[in-house]
């Protein structure tokens, strides 16, 4: 168990502005009737998403991000872009929550409940948390494998056919991906404790059930075990962990999921 100093969570999560966009939650809705950063209607919460509940303005708001991913790089099948929204989406969750395990050795509570989410939009103006309420930092496995990327994996294999071991490698490859914008800012900036205690986080989570097995860190560089299909992608290419060592002559559907499947 990773011993961690506690700092108080104050109400803006201030702390992870200075580490980018990513790993930015911002903790209130913006005011009514401010055009310029007002989302469009009420917000659905992840949990609607995870669950299907429409929502007036998105509908289904995993569908309408899935649809708007695919429309946004032209992805010849939603299955690709499901796997994209889904990596973005599991990178927001392991930023935030991993910054806050970090800098202040607890979490807000993010309960899908708490998660407001915008799906028409990017980081940081994607998420909002209604409620800051402190967790025990041990709870981060908890707080973002099992409250979210479990139930985000089931609704996008019903909905859109998405390979489990796909979905796992993007768990893993978001998680590295995090830990490894973290440890730059904790380098850049000074701050060993956070470089040390990132590490030693990310190391207990790579041990758990659901990310054990999907990839291996080579030098401290991580290489997942299935493909995430962005070379599928119009003018994509191969991402810098993926498991393939060279873009398919003439890529099929249903080819080089690698352990995907």
């Amino acid at each position: 168990m990773v011993l961690l100093p506690l700092v108080d969570l104050d109400p803006a999560l201030a702390a992870l502005r200075p580490l980018g966009g990513f790993f930015v939650l911002r903790t209130l809705l913006p005011p009514a009737g401010d055009p310029a950063t007002a989302p469009p209607g009420p917000l659905p919460t992840l949990a609607d998403a995870y669950e299907g509940r429409s929502s007036d303005v998105y509908g289904d708001p995993l569908i309408f991000r899935v649809r708007s991913v695919a429309a946004g790089v032209g992805a010849p099948e939603e299955r690709v872009a499901a796997s994209l929204a889904h990596q973005s989406l599991a990178s927001r969750l392991w930023s935030a929550a991993l910054g806050c395990a970090a800098l202040y050795g607890r979490l807000p509570d993010l309960d899908p409940a708490l998660l407001r989410w915008r799906p028409d939009a990017s980081a940081p103006d994607d998420l909002w948390l209604t409620e800051v309420r402190p967790a025990p930092a041990r709870d981060l496995a908890a707080a973002v494998l099992d409250a979210h990327l479990e139930p985000l994996a089931a609704a996008l294999r019903t909905r859109h056919g998405v390979a489990p071991g796909l979905l796992r490698g993007n768990a893993g490859s978001a998680l590295a991906g995090s830990a490894r914008q973290l440890t730059l800012w904790a380098r850049q900036s000074g701050r060993s404790d956070v470089a040390a205690t990132t590490r030693a986080l990310t190391s207990e989570l790579f041990a758990h059930p659901l990310l054990a097995g999907t990839g291996t860190f080579t030098n401290g560089r991580f290489r997942r075990r299935s493909c995430c299909l962005y070379y599928r992608v119009p003018g994509g290419g191969l991402c810098g962990d993926c498991c393939l060592d060279a873009l398919p002559r003439a890529p099929r559907l249903g080819d080089h999921e690698g352990t995907g499947r």
